[in-house]
């Protein structure tokens, strides 16, 4: 038996475990399983969580749709926009709400919705950034619509009892005004914030019985168009001045005269109409879709109840609305409509039931953005994505009502209210709803698009089409309604999205962008076909192994600059038997260098491994590293000597300045304490000379170009790095410059001649050209672009033909665009040395580059150099002018008798001591290309 066909065996499964304990699921992960398996009451149901379907989601989003619009714009709208436009916006309105309903519905039937309604179910989809800034607008969206209401209520009091209202003379008894107008509305205003005060509970009761009247008027009003006779209708404007208007009853020739558009001026605000401008208004009509999700908090079941009565409340008001259009062209003539919005009450069979439709439908509308609204500020104030300004909207009542939440929310709709005119502010708002829905669109295509296993919704009537439809939609409409608007709105969400980045609001609700960078990463992966590679596009794909980072992160810093767009994974080997261990400890560390990594603000991954040995470690990693074609091509090592590099994290203020955690809770004093202190000189290793020759063996075997560096604690420390993004990027420019600055006058030097082979009979072959290739990129990086490239060419002052290799090298640095000088070097003392000298080759020996290792391979077997000659290389080396930064080396193949590996070490450290930041070099591929 299935659980899905089975409610027990659910219900059981989650008494079993307790809540939030569920095997396999992590703590923030639990109520969600709860939600989707049986709700979101469980075995201890929230007090808080008491109202249904009907009463927490139908009722409040009818009521909200409705509002002032269902009585008192029905008329603005035909009587300016003609039958027909007025059915287009209809459609068009119900269509971009319907889009979002869709995405609405899918989102909440993918797991327990917690309070806060569209701000909850963006937020753990879209992340902070998105959830917080969408979230305010939205709030501030329900804030405007909360006052527009308001006006809208206090509207047709007056026109009823103001000076110049319908009722006879001697009833008027309200003065109009500005300030008068202001003051009614914080009297109403002041009447729903008490409703609010006391809880959802009484706020749901108020609602059903107010749904019932709104309902009955309705039925009134339909009633009417059939049972009232046609009538002329006096309407008085600014007390001196009336006109008579018809109700025709049905007619067709009213109903011809009514299909076409005739916009002229609103006579509440004397601005002339426009399609955008009616359009704003009536759509204003549709936005309370969200009433229902934004009560998600006190509903029993969030996740069943918000897409069915969502649904419902839609379906019933576009049916409402449409008969409603419809019959008002068919019986009323344009002037009646366009002089009196509130003809409704002129032509029913008994006037005060209007009036009282009017105000149930305004007050329940003011009610029901209060108190949505506070729910959204309450939401935004526990994630605490603004700080202190919003902290006191956290506290609640005993009964959970976020009373501090009502009240801010009270004050702004007070603001609001300065305005005085609805329809000024029914722009606003319709933009910002827009926003908001546009957000949810875009959370539910990115659910999609990111084929996550868990997005599973239960409601399946949606596709990215449907979310990307909606998206354009509302985005379209945003800027037809108000341009200035439009701009202004989403000006003012990228500037809340950066400072709540900025802030670096730390959060476990998932970010769907790593979702979707996977998705795309794997497809585009899938493309990187490794038999397409040309050595056209060949870039360094580099492997740093790393034992300590306290003494390598100068080093990790410069191969940083090295990658040239190109692979950079820093690997570590953790000498341990898997066998002898509970669990792996390799996976604990990971945060610890990825937080490395963020202070050293480098470009690199990282790859750990457990292994018996450093060697068979370092096999693993280049085996295993990276994939598909995305695989290292270079390792680099460290230089195998006794020196003791100062250590790095006492020196870099990144380091040692006392900030707070990561995102990810990685201290700087968890951080000192993971890496352990630098190595003493007499402390015992874990590599011996031979398994570290060994290692650059095994490289060159599996046709991994190698390099050794040595002495690059030495190179000159770039500007301190920030550990976050924010105060690197407000100091970047400053660090360009000074970086640009710090190499100027500076040398890197290139010796592309095998220096412990002298007899080599060229100069370009790979791994020469692979020196060349490196050296060329390093200049390309914009802090060592200051950084001028010297070759050195090694000559014997008997060779006559030191011109002509000269100019064979000039012309091969041209065709391959480098810039570059080249130094010629006099060594005759240092050949002499071994009592060598160079063979030449001839005019017409071929110097191609060779297609593989045998050169170096045979070189290594068969040829033998002093000390004393290496010793003299080395000052020949030490003696060149200027400030060199770096040095790159020709590094010859080990040899193939293991017996003289620790030999060979010992040549590599005699030509190198002493140098300065060095780099050798082995390189087995083609890297450079004289083609287009």
């Amino acid at each position: 038996m299935s659980t899905e066909s089975s409610p027990l065996l659910s219900y059981r499964l989650f008494r079993v475990w307790g809540e939030g304990e569920m095997p396999g699921v992590a703590q923030e992960e639990a109520p969600l399983v709860v939600g989707v398996m049986g709700g979101s009451g469980g075995p201890h149901p929230d007090p808080a969580r008491q109202l249904s379907t009907f009463f927490g989601v139908i009722v409040p989003t009818v009521l909200s749709m409705f509002s002032i619009v269902v009585f008192m714009r029905i008329g603005f709208v035909v009587g300016h926009a003609g039958f027909l436009q007025s059915l287009l916006m209809l459609v068009v309105a119900y269509l971009i709400i319907s889009l979002t309903v869709l995405s609405v519905c899918a989102i909440s039937t993918n797991g327990a919705v917690q309070a806060g309604g569209a701000y909850f179910m963006i937020s753990r989809t879209l992340g902070p950034e998105f959830g917080g800034s969408i979230g305010l607008m939205f709030y501030l969206a329900n804030v405007c619509a909360c006052g527009v209401y308001v006006l809208g209520l206090v509207e047709a009091i007056l026109d009823d009892f103001g000076a110049d209202g319908s009722v006879p003379p001697g009833s008027k008894a309200l003065p109009q005004g500005y300030l008068y107008s202001f003051l009614y509305g914080s009297v109403v205003l002041f009447l729903c914030l008490l409703v609010c005060l006391v809880g959802s509970h009484i706020y749901s009761r108020a609602a059903f019985f107010i749904f019932l009247v709104v309902n009955l008027v309705l039925v009134t009003i339909f009633a009417s168009f059939f049972a009232v006779s046609p009538r002329e209708i006096s309407i008085s404007r600014d007390g001196n001045h009336s006109f008579n208007a018809s109700f025709t009853g049905f007619n067709v020739s009213t109903l011809r005269d009514n299909l076409y558009a005739m916009y002229s001026r609103d006579y509440t605000t004397n601005n002339m109409m426009s399609f955008a401008t009616v359009f704003a208004v009536m759509f204003n009509g549709c936005t309370g879709i969200m009433a229902g999700s934004n009560m998600s908090g006190e509903l029993k079941n969030a996740s069943s109840s918000i897409p069915k009565g969502t649904i419902v409340a839609v379906v019933y008001t576009f049916v409402i609305y449409f008969f409603l259009f419809f019959m008002t062209s068919f019986t009323c003539e344009r002037a009646l409509l366009q002089g009196d919005y509130g003809f409704f009450r002129s032509i029913n069979v008994w006037p005060p039931f209007v009036l009282v439709g009017i105000y149930s439908a305004s007050l329940s509308a003011s009610m029901s953005n209060l108190i949505g609204a506070s729910r959204i500020l309450h939401a935004l104030a526990k994630d605490d994505l603004f700080g202190i300004v919003l902290a006191p909207a956290k506290i609640v009542s005993k009964g959970g009502n976020p009373w501090v939440a009502v009240l801010y929310t009270w004050g702004l709709v007070q603001l609001v209210l300065l305005v005085g005119k609805l329809n000024t502010i029914a722009g606003i708002v319709t933009v910002f709803y827009l926003v908001a829905y546009a957000a949810v669109d875009l959370a539910c295509l990115a659910l999609e698009w990111a084929s996550a296993p868990n997005f599973r919704p239960t409601f399946q009537l949606f596709s990215w089409h449907t979310c990307f439809l909606g998206i354009v939609s509302c985005l379209v409409m945003m800027f037809l309604i108000s341009p200035a608007g439009a701009s202004g709105s989403l000006g003012l969400m990228l500037l809340l999205l950066g400072f709540i980045h900025l802030r670096s609001a730390a959060s476990s609700w998932g970010y769907i962008s790593q979702a979707l960078i996977f998705h795309q990463v794997r497809k585009y992966l899938l493309l990187l076909d490794i038999r397409k590679d040309h050595v056209k596009f060949w870039r360094p794909q580099i492997l740093l192994m790393v034992a300590n980072p306290r003494g390598g992160s100068q080093l990790m810093k410069f191969i940083n600059h090295l990658k040239k767009g190109g692979l950079f994974v820093l690997g570590h080997v953790e000498i341990g038997d898997l066998d002898t261990m509970p669990s792996d400890p390799i996976q604990a560390h990971y945060n610890f260098w990825l937080s490395l990594v963020d202070k050293l603000n480098i470009k690199a991954f990282v790859d750990l491994t457990l292994s018996p040995s450093v060697r068979q470690g370092t096999q693993h990693l280049l085996r295993i590293t990276g994939l598909g074609g995305m695989k290292p091509n270079t390792l680099v090592l460290g230089f195998y000597d006794d020196c003791v590099p100062e250590d790095y994290f006492l020196q870099d203020p990144a380091f040692i300045q006392a900030r707070e955690n990561d995102e990810f809770g990685v201290d700087l004093a968890a951080l000192q304490a993971h890496f352990p202190p630098v190595r003493p000189a007499e402390s015992p290793r874990a590599l011996s000379p031979a398994e570290y020759v060994a290692i650059i063996s095994d490289a060159v075997k599996m046709h991994k170009n190698v390099c050794l560096a040595r002495y690059f604690h030495l190179l000159e420390k770039d500007q301190p790095s920030s550990p976050s993004s924010s105060s690197s990027s407000s100091s970047s420019s400053s660090s360009s410059s000074s970086s640009k600055r710090r190499f100027e006058g500076r040398y890197i030097d290139v010796w592309p001649l095998n220096l412990l082979r002298p007899h080599t009979p060229t100069y370009v072959d790979i791994c020469s050209l692979f020196l060349l290739q490196m050296a060329c990129i390093l200049t390309m990086v914009s802090s060592w672009k200051a950084a001028r490239l010297r070759i050195f060419l090694c000559v014997e002052s008997g060779d006559v033909g030191w011109v002509g290799k000269e100019e064979k090298l000039r012309e091969l640095l041209t065709k391959l665009r480098i810039k570059a000088t080249i130094k010629i070097v006099t060594w005759d003392q240092v050949v002499a040395l071994n009592g060598l000298h160079q063979q030449q080759p001839s005019e017409t020996e071929d110097s191609s580059p060779p297609h593989d290792g045998e050169t170096f391979l045979n070189a290594a077997t068969t040829f033998h150099v002093t000390d004393e000659y290496l010793s003299s290389v080395n000052s020949l080396v030490r003696k060149q002018g200027g400030q060199t930064a770096v040095r790159f080396l020709y590094l010859p193949r080990p040899p193939a008798d293991t017996a003289q590996y620790e030999r060979y070490l010992e040549q590599l450290r005699i030509l190198t001591t002493d140098l300065g930041p060095t780099l050798l070099i082995h390189g087995l591929t083609p890297v450079t290309c004289t083609e287009l």
